[in-house]
């Protein structure tokens, strides 16, 4: 009888935990790391897919995009690469890291120059950034960020680069340039125009800035990936109709 009671009660305990194992099982995570400044469009891109494909869930690691590249590179768990620009993305396929022939643009942004929400600095050109006013300006590190690296370009192409830069305070990514900027650490500092949308409360956009080079965002399937069908999926729900609508309500232009 002891051994009859013991064998139900381990059946009870297996049969209670089949749906559990069942739900995990049939669980899927697809790693998406992007860029800092897809933060908001991506949490809701990544909500409508899961929604779409039940059992999946989108996991997304933000950051700037040279850091996401060399995290895939040493081997970190990611499906889908998104980068702010297109030599982060270079980098990915140099060092194959990613498949090369999923690779596709996906959206546009532009550089802008904002200030503190309450800031009365008559900021109207680029060189109003060599008053004396303006003691501090976040920049991106052109080494290591993408809106860093348009920064510099506008900055180079206005003469201007090494007089701002001796002003300059480095943020890691974007969304760190906005911060300061936001909390009044700084005089001014440089975003993409998507980034100074989600706080308009708080910055306010002084300067578009000009560029030859548009600021263009591609993604692609990782070289690593061990599900490579649903990673396109992915990618074919961001540049479909519906995946653009909610970039575009994000400030995003098409590619």
């Amino acid at each position: 009888m002891r051994r009859l009671a013991a064998t139900t009660a381990i059946t009870a305990v297996v049969l209670a935990a089949l749906p559990f194992m069942a739900a995990t099982a049939q669980a899927t995570d697809l790693v998406v790391s992007a860029a800092s400044s897809l933060t908001n469009a991506f949490k809701d891109l990544g909500t409508a897919f899961e929604q779409q494909n039940p059992g999946v869930k989108v996991i997304n690691n933000f950051g700037a995009s040279d850091i996401l590249m060399q995290q895939i590179v040493r081997g970190a768990p990611a499906d889908v690469f998104a980068s702010a620009d297109q030599t982060a993305m270079d980098k990915a396929v140099a060092e194959k890291a990613v498949q090369v022939s999923t690779r596709r643009n996906f959206a546009a942004n532009q550089i802008v120059l904002i200030v503190p929400g309450d800031s009365t600095l008559p900021l109207a050109s680029l060189k109003d950034l060599t008053r004396p006013a303006v003691r501090k300006i976040a920049l991106g590190n052109p080494a290591s960020v993408p809106f860093g690296r348009y920064t510099r370009t506008a900055l180079e192409s206005a003469g201007l680069w090494d007089a701002v830069l001796a002003k300059g305070v480095m943020a890691q990514n974007v969304r760190q340039s906005l911060d300061y900027v936001a909390r009044g650490e700084v005089e001014a500092g440089f975003v993409f125009a998507t980034d100074a949308a989600v706080m308009p409360d708080k910055v306010k956009v002084a300067i578009r800035i000009p560029s030859d080079t548009p600021a263009t965002y591609p993604i692609a399937v990782t070289a690593s990936t061990a599900q490579a069908e649903l990673a396109a999926k992915y990618l074919a729900y961001v540049q479909s109709v519906a995946g653009q609508a909610v970039l575009a309500r994000y400030g995003f232009l098409k590619p």
